[in-house]
């Protein structure tokens, strides 16, 4: 993954707050995004992370604050022509073929990728001739990757970009944005899987009640919660592991238990204490979906304060 750049960021977010009515959808966000790296922005749906996009994009405007892409406003045209997106509600000429509909989209800008490349690179281009009606699920995703491409942009936007692909085509497109960002490209990703964000980001960004809560590496997010995984295979019950000293939660994977604790340590002495037959001991540090939910969860924050 690209290193974070120490020139001016491509993208950036000074006190921004948006409002609608009596709702604060974005509350007083800073961000700068440089270039060549890949960042993610994660929350819970409602969290601002959309609202967030949509103010670097222009198609909002800020209540309050600044908002600049390549240090200009973001409905700049010269600016504009510098970025591409990848949203869920594309709309496609149900009589074109791909082949059209790139040719239309690319059209847009100065100096376009060739048709060619967009294709290879979002894995589609033995489906050049093909009419977009008769592209499956996955194929109209790769072809919205290969459209946001297809502008030969600096900056790309993908929102939920693996969204309906099969594991091949996620890991494949995974190594794709991953070429890209060598390549010098700067990705904002916004995603459900927390997987996708933990194996591509070199930052992340966690946004609740349109407020960031946490911003770091995959790394740096996962060390914010104390806890730790055990996975073992033991004769004990996770009834009888449920009520040991330390343990927060117990789920059985296949043959395994899988322990979490914010005292690991001693609940691993005391699980072979209670079972010497106990093998295939595991300790992990927390996972990003554990640091997710103790950062964003309303349940767990309250818990916590």
């Amino acid at each position: 993954m690209s290193a974070q750049g120490n020139d001016s960021p491509v993208a950036r977010l000074a006190g921004a707050t948006k409002r609608y009515g009596n709702v604060i959808a974005v509350d007083g966000i800073d961000l700068d995004i440089h270039r060549g790296e890949i960042l993610a922005l994660l929350g819970p749906n409602g969290a601002g992370k959309t609202t967030s996009v949509n103010l670097l994009l222009g198609l909002a405007r800020a209540t309050r604050g600044e908002v600049e892409l390549f240090g200009c406003p973001p409905k700049d045209i010269a600016v504009r022509r510098r970025i591409g997106t990848m949203l869920q509600d594309a709309q496609f000429d149900s009589h074109a073929r791909v082949r059209e509909v790139l040719a239309l989209h690319a059209g847009y800008y100065p100096a376009p990728m060739s048709a060619r490349e967009a294709l290879e690179l979002a894995g589609i281009e033995a489906l050049v001739d093909r009419p977009v009606t008769k592209l499956s699920g996955g194929q109209k995703q790769r072809l919205m990757f290969a459209l946001a491409l297809c502008g030969n942009p600096e900056l790309l936007f993908l929102d939920e970009p693996t969204a309906g692909l099969d594991v091949e085509a996620r890991r494949t497109l995974w190594s794709t944005l991953r070429t890209l960002a060598e390549d010098g490209r700067t990705i904002v990703l916004t995603t459900h899987y927390l997987e996708e964000a933990d194996a591509l980001a070199d930052r992340i960004v966690v946004v609740r009640r349109g407020r960031i809560v946490a911003e770091g590496s995959p790394d740096d997010i996962k060390n914010t919660v104390a806890q730790r995984r055990i996975r073992c295979v033991t004769r004990l019950t996770p009834a009888q592991v449920q009520a040991l000293a330390g343990v927060s939660t117990v789920q059985r994977d296949g043959a395994r238990l899988e322990i979490a604790t914010s005292q690991p340590e001693g609940v691993v002495f005391e699980l072979l204490k209670r079972d010497p037959t106990l093998h295939d001991l595991e300790v992990t540090g927390a996972r990003l979906e554990d640091a997710f939910l103790a950062l964003t969860d309303d349940t767990l924050m309250e818990k916590a304060a």
